[in-house]
Parts: C-alpha cells; sequence; structure tokens
C-alpha cells in the first residue's frame, strides 16, 4: 500500500534527492530546457515552481531562500535578472513537459523534455503567427447573412461580412453570396418551353 507517500523519493536518500533536483534545478534556469525521466521531470517541476515564484520578488529575502535551495550564483543571477523578468505576468505554470516517443534504451524508462514555457520561441512564434493571421473562410452552409441591397450595375456576386465572430479565430471573416437565381416554371408532359413561353 502507498498511503501517506506524498511525493515519489525516486530511489534516493534524502540528501542525494535534493542535490540531485538542485543540480537539475541550475540546468534548467540555465539552459531553459531539459531531457530526463518522467518521474524526475514531475519532481524537478514541484521543486522548482517554488523558487520561479520567489523569484518575481526581487528582495534580498527571497535572494537568500532562493540561494539556500539552489546554491550558485551565477544560476541566482540568471534567475533574478532574465527569468524573473519573463515570467513576472505569468500566475503560475512555469514549466512544461513533454514526452518523448523513444524511450531510454538501457532501462525503457519514460523520457521527456521539461522546459521553462516562457522560453520556447518557436510555439511562442507560431501562436503569436495564429494570433495575427487572418483568416477567410467560404461557408458551405448557407446561415444568417446580412441584408444587402443590389443594384443594376453590381455583379453576380457579392461579398457580405459574416455577422457572427468565429469561435476561435478573432479575425473577421467574409462571405461570397451566390447570384440570384430567375424564376421558372414546371413543364408537363412533353412540353417545350418555347410552348410555354408562347402560351
Amino acid at each position: 500500500m502507498r498511503h501517506g507517500k506524498s511525493f515519489n523519493h525516486l530511489g534516493r536518500t534524502t540528501s542525494h534527492r535534493h542535490a540531485m533536483l538542485a543540480n537539475m534545478a541550475n540546468s534548467l534556469i540555465l539552459h531553459k530546457r531539459i531531457t530526463t525521466t518522467v518521474a524526475k521531470a514531475k519532481a524537478l517541476r514541484q521543486y522548482v515552481e517554488p523558487l520561479l515564484t520567489k523569484a518575481k520578488n526581487d528582495t534580498t529575502h527571497s535572494r537568500r531562500l532562493v540561494f539556500s535551495s539552489l546554491g550558485q550564483k551565477e544560476v541566482l543571477k540568471e534567475l533574478f535578472d532574465n527569468v524573473a523578468a519573463k515570467i513576472a505576468g505569468r500566475p503560475g505554470g512555469y514549466t512544461r513537459i513533454i514526452k518523448l516517443s523513444q524511450n531510454r534504451l538501457g532501462d525503457n524508462s519514460e523520457m521527456c523534455v521539461i522546459e521553462l514555457v516562457d522560453f520556447n520561441d518557436t510555439l511562442l512564434e507560431a501562436k503569436n503567427a495564429g494570433e495575427a493571421k487572418a483568416t477567410t473562410r467560404r461557408s458551405r452552409r448557407g446561415g444568417k447573412k446580412a441584408d444587402a441591397t443590389t443594384t443594376e450595375g453590381d455583379s453576380s456576386a457579392e461579398v457580405v461580412a459574416e455577422a457572427k465572430p468565429a469561435k476561435k479565430a478573432k479575425a473577421a471573416t467574409t462571405e461570397v453570396s451566390a447570384p440570384e437565381d430567375t424564376d421558372t416554371e414546371t413543364l408537363h408532359n412533353g412540353e417545350t418551353r418555347e410552348e410555354k413561353a408562347a402560351e
């Protein structure tokens, strides 16, 4: 039974575990992403996120608290100067764990990448590009369209702005309406159009 086991001991003694987590936290802060096992990454996340929260308040007391956990002056300087400025607006959740498809060859343990969220440039660029990109689409369904008056000089197709905003994309969308159909009448039992028009 696992009653009362609130955290993963990672198969190490307390002093070894604290030293390992401190070293991994130092590497994460310096390099912004590291590759490790999933179990160690989850333990590291619990260890490093409170330190990142303390770094948002740049006082002597918070610097001493973080230094007692990390123990390296270079890491402390990087954390309070560069990292804290980027995570200032984020209310927690500073790290991201991305599982890798390939397990470790020796013991087949699950591997992952743990990274600081605000330092992944490719995802940030993709997110900004997705918000900035204006999307236009043509709907297959009729939907509700804004009323538009037609004049004799207009072309057969009209561009009408859609009234409802899209759910995911906040950019304006446009629809193209089809030309209006002419009235037609049904022909009965071998009648031709010319005969019908003559009546």
